[in-house]
């Protein structure tokens, strides 16, 4: 698979996450069969804003922090979810709400 057709295919597996559900990175490269959690975390920090990039979190349920304010308004309306810590932050429940791939 090429750089190109990786890019492509994480977008795409993205694409297909329904609302109120996500996935992580390394279940996208495990669903492809390349890469790994990093280089699917990297097509996503260059071109996941033309996908719901609020669906792709770390294995922990949580994304970078500069990104979770921004997600939790798209978690709300979707009905994602979420587990508020003691910290104020919020990460996904995993057990509700992870995708299982089946599309």
């Amino acid at each position: 698979m090429t750089g190109d057709e990786f890019r492509e295919a994480v977008l795409d597996v993205v694409g297909l996450v329904p609302p109120g559900w996500v996935t992580t990175y390394g279940d996208i490269a495990e669903y492809l069969g390349h890469g790994g959690p990093r280089q699917v975390a990297q097509v996503m920090a260059r071109e996941g804003a033309a996908v719901p990039w609020w669906r792709v979190v770390r294995a922990d349920g949580s994304l970078p922090v500069h990104l979770a304010e921004r997600a939790i308004a798209e978690y709300a309306a979707e009905g994602t979810p979420t587990i508020r810590q003691e910290s104020g932050r919020f990460r996904i429940d995993m057990r509700r709400g992870r995708w299982s791939g089946e599309v």
